[in-house]
């Protein structure tokens, strides 16, 4: 008989038998051989690890890019070996649509230089988000990735011959029992032993490769702090970027805001303006029109004999120029307004300093 033949033959024969005894395991009519109780739990560490890891990788694979068609398109490209092309970030398309719309509108006017300073931050953000996002794939989704398909697959490959070298062994015992004249118990003890063997050996072997799950697991440690370093840099990026765009706005006359007393950090699209009464410093002032960046000595004012209050700053403020009131967060501090004086911004005291402020960095108390 041909080699082949005879091959295709011990194979068939060799795969009945694992049917045979795999079924009668399962109908509770043969025994089975068990991993001892240290094997399982590593298995069951290993299964955990796998699990885990393809959840984590999934969820921020979503968290980085939320759109499922772009998902499928990188995945496309990175199984065909190709270079991804670089997409614009959807706060990269809101800052080209804001900066086009000024130069419709004219980038002179107050509504198109606005659009203008708030569209560049966008792009500033859109920038800041695609080096958070390559940043992330390299050092957290990539190992993560290799181990799935690398370090996981050979385990599992693993695991498979040592479940098949197992219903040998046990066809083998089972065999022995039923094994009656001297030569037939011979040949079964026989194969018995060389199956032991085989299952020691690959026992051995599956053992290591799931204790190197320890190792795994601190090298998914580094990148998971390499991840959380990569998003700390990227959300103090966005909150630089913002609170800089926010000072601008402050300073365009007739921008309007929104001054939260909930919120944690200065808002980037303001909305309505908080305001207090407006009253007199000066008697006969009613029609003065003078504001307070002309006045020369903000010394000279005087607080009103009503209408001030108390309020508490919402975020650190660098004064811009000497008219101007630095203030740390969580200060109590006295505000009051001026005839003229714009209404995005308040004259604040504390101590014996005193300056203007934007209402958008204060917490109006009543």
């Amino acid at each position: 008989m041909d080699f082949s033949v005879k091959k295709l033959a011990s194979d068939a024969g060799v795969f009945f038998s694992r049917a045979v005894q795999f079924t009668e395991e399962k109908l509770g009519q043969a025994e089975k051989t068990e991993l001892d109780a240290h094997f399982e739990n590593l298995l069951a560490r290993a299964d955990s690890t796998k699990n885990w890891t393809e959840k984590i990788l999934r969820q921020t694979e979503v968290l980085l890019q939320p759109n499922p068609g772009a998902r499928i398109e990188e995945f496309l490209y990175e199984k065909l070996d190709k270079k991804i092309p670089v997409r614009n970030t959807n706060a990269d398309l809101l800052g080209q649509y804001m900066i086009e719309a000024a130069n419709e509108f004219g980038p002179g006017s107050p509504y198109g230089s606005t659009l203008i300073k708030v569209g560049e931050t966008q792009k500033q953000l859109g920038g800041a988000e695609r080096d958070f996002m390559h940043s992330a794939s390299v050092n957290f989704l990539t190992p993560l990735r290799n181990f799935l398909e690398g370090d996981w697959r050979t385990i599992s490959k693993e695991r498979r011959l040592l479940e098949n070298r197992r219903l040998d062994l046990d066809a083998c015992k089972a065999r022995l029992k039923k094994a009656k004249a001297a030569e037939a118990k011979a040949a079964a003890e026989h194969e018995l032993r060389v199956a032991q063997t085989e299952f020691d050996r690959q026992a051995e072997v599956t053992r290591l490769l799931l204790e190197g799950i320890s190792s795994t697991h601190m090298n998914h440690l580094r990148c998971l702090k390499e991840f959380a370093e990569a998003q700390a840099t990227y959300y103090a990026q966005c909150y630089q970027y913002t609170l800089d765009l926010q000072k601008q706005l402050g300073r365009f006359p007739g921008t309007f805001v929104v001054n939260s007393p909930h919120a944690s950090s200065p808002p980037v699209s303001p909305t309505s303006a908080a305001t207090i009464p407006v009253v007199s410093a000066v008697a006969g002032a009613s029609n003065n029109t003078t504001t307070v960046d002309s006045m020369l000595n903000l010394s000279d004012v005087k607080p009103p004999s009503s209408g001030t209050r108390k309020a508490r700053v919402l975020y650190d403020y660098d004064a811009a120029d000497s008219s101007e009131l630095s203030l740390l967060a969580d200060e109590l501090i006295t505000v009051y307004s001026l005839p003229g004086m714009d209404p995005d911004w308040l004259i604040a005291e504390k101590g014996n300093q005193k300056g203007k402020v934007p209402v958008t960095y204060l917490e109006l108390l009543s």
